[in-house]
């Protein structure tokens, strides 16, 4: 995850676009004690309609940030699975 005052790039939203494009993602998704995401599908094509707008703006990037929190929550998730496979 970038620091609170870097920008993204196009090409960087692009390329977690397309990360979540091959993803499966949950219904819901608790990401953290205070964030839960009740439709994640959603959420996540409402977050990139923003980023898209904003990734230019150190300001305006929170919805990015909660992109990059949901896709490291679901890749923790998928190594836990992994694991627990592999027992």
């Amino acid at each position: 995850m970038k620091k609170i005052e870097e920008t993204y790039t196009r090409q960087e939203v692009e390329e977690l676009e397309a990360w979540f494009d091959k993803a499966a993602l949950p219904a819901s998704l608790q990401v953290d004690k205070a964030t839960f995401v009740p439709n994640v599908a959603d959420t996540v094509t409402r977050l990139f309609k923003q980023a898209y707008l904003c990734y230019e703006n150190p300001k305006l990037l929170g919805g990015l940030h909660l992109l990059e929190r949901i896709k490291a929550k679901l890749e923790e998730g998928n190594k836990e699975n992994a694991e627990g496979k592999n027992e």
